[in-house]
């Protein structure tokens, strides 16, 4: 153990020592550039027309050895280079992908060969030259000029192990992106997922807008916000935890199908499925209930996932994902599922305390049966739900914004959604009566300030004065977009398809 310990310190020395002179030795390159009256970053652009991508598709026919005149300007990262006298192979990795370069010395000239060779494996270069196939049949560019456009100081970790380490990777998300190709393609794909998502919702006549980010006081709900202050107006602020109360103040004043994807903050615990900032998507539609939006859900889920992946059978962590197939339990039949314990036989808050005992099962704060009935889900059925699963009928106690259900009020028309034990989306038919929300928010203000007499959450008297006015029948719907990507990508942690995700600073 000793002998590991010291030969692993020593390798560690020696890493510390090789990347010294690395550094020493690129900034000398600089230096003698710049005595030569040849900064690169003085370069201010290139004419680049052309992607490696698209050279490769159009020439996807040109057989081995065979030579065109076509001319082409591509700039981008050297990622490899093989020196071998008179003449040289690199790799150049543009915005599109990799392809191969071929230098010659007899080409382009003395002084700009040597030139080349100094280049180090990082830098940014243009170049211009003819394409051709190799003997090897590589689709590769005859350079006729290659200009540094961008010295890279720092060199780039090792070809064959990369960057590995997790946290760096994060914390480096423009290292991670340049060595780690498959790293790009999840953000172009959530890219897609995004325009995909909003030409779904467009086509179905609903209005993209935008709500404050900053806004006046704590809400009742019972996520953390951030806080911060105002100074013109010298009153403290907090950052959203929802976009719901603004949007459907729009849909009082007429704007019947609204969305927004919007950046949400909440100041609470961090593992692979939450991050203190991340995207959602609200949309609010007059005149339709959470029925209709099951309908919506899986129309829009089919739809992205048809256009994004090409299939409606995806894979994610070790499951296969059949989006084209949705089951709908309410949440009584769900827990009687796969507890065996039946709600409906529970007549008072004391009952469902004792059941809850004995089948050790935590009580919530506020331990009424509603709010007991939530917890067994928790510990019995979400862990159970991989293929899609639509649960509605949820308790009012956890369900302070949506309308009860005609004819049982201890139940909301709340759903939501859960793939691979995980819930993917949240939906009401709204509550609308104005004097039931204000009693609702009214106490769920108080219960925060009882548990916490620290809390400064307040009530929204202005949005019970908006329902006041009127606000139509209207389901609303909630999606988190970071495990949608998560989701059509393949990726186990939130932190995969964030560019860059909250980290603690090093220091």
């Amino acid at each position: 153990m000793a002998e590991e310990k010291r030969t692993g310190a020593a390798e560690a020395a020696e890493a510390e020592v090789n990347l010294g002179d690395i550094l020493r030795v690129r900034r000398e390159k600089l230096a003698a550039l710049r005595e030569a009256g040849a900064d690169p970053f003085q370069i201010t652009k290139y004419p680049q027309d052309s992607y490696s991508k698209d050279i490769k598709a159009r020439f996807a026919d040109l057989e081995a050895e065979a030579e065109t005149d076509v001319v082409v300007c591509l700039a981008g990262r050297m990622m490899t280079k093989r020196v071998m006298g008179k003449a040289s192979f690199a790799h150049l990795r543009d915005d599109k992908g990799d392809i191969q370069i071929y230098v010659r010395r007899d080409v382009i000239g003395e002084e700009p060969y040597a030139g080349f060779k100094k280049m180090d494996i990082g830098d940014i270069i243009g170049i211009k030259g003819t394409v051709f196939r190799t003997k090897m049949g590589e689709i590769s560019v005859r350079c006729t000029e290659v200009v540094l456009l961008a010295k890279s100081l720092l060199p780039l970790p090792e070809k064959f192990h990369g960057l590995k380490d997790q946290e760096m990777r994060y914390r480096q998300r423009y290292v991670d992106l340049i060595v780690n190709p498959e790293v790009k393609d999840t953000f172009v794909k959530r890219s897609m997922i995004l325009r995909e998502l909003r030409a779904f919702l467009d086509s179905k006549g609903f209005l993209e807008v935008d709500t404050p980010i900053l806004t006046p006081f704590e809400i009742g709900a019972s996520a953390r916000p951030f806080m911060t202050h105002h100074n013109t107006l010298d009153m403290d602020m907090v950052l959203r935890i929802e976009t719901e109360l603004y949007l459907k103040r729009l849909i009082v004043g007429g704007m019947d199908r609204v969305y927004e994807v919007g950046r949400i903050f909440r100041n609470e615990g961090m593992d692979p499925k939450h991050n203190p900032e991340f995207t959602s998507i609200e949309l609010y539609q007059a005149y339709t209930d959470y029925h209709a939006l099951m309908d919506l859900v899986e129309e829009m889920m089919r739809t992205v996932a048809q256009n994004v992946c090409g299939s409606l059978v995806i894979p994610y962590c070790g499951h296969e994902i059949d989006l084209g197939h949705w089951e709908r339990m309410t949440m009584l039949e769900a827990v009687k599922k796969y507890s065996g314990v039946d709600f409906n036989e529970i007549g008072s808050d004391e009952e469902a305390i004792a059941v809850a005992k004995k089948y050790h099962v935590d009580l919530p704060e506020v331990p009424t049966k509603g709010a007991i009935l939530a917890e067994f889900f928790d510990a019995f059925v979400e862990e159970k739900l991989i293929q899609p699963t639509f649960i509605y009928d949820y308790p009012v106690e956890i369900s302070p914004l949506a309308k009860r259900k005609p004819g049982d009020p201890a139940y909301t028309e709340r759903f939501e959604y859960f793939i691979n034990a995980t819930e993917f989306g949240n939906a009401f038919s709204e509550l609308n009566d104005p004097i039931d929300q204000k009693e609702r928010f009214e106490r769920q203000v108080a219960e925060r300030k009882a548990l916490d007499p620290k809390c400064r959450a307040q009530v929204d008297y202005d949005y019970v004065t908006a329902l006041e006015y009127g606000l139509p029948p209207t389901g609303g719907l909630g999606f988190g977009v970071d495990r949608l990507v998560m989701l059509l990508t393949d990726s186990p942690s939130i932190r995969d398809v964030l560019l860059f995700p909250t980290m603690k600073p090093v220091d």
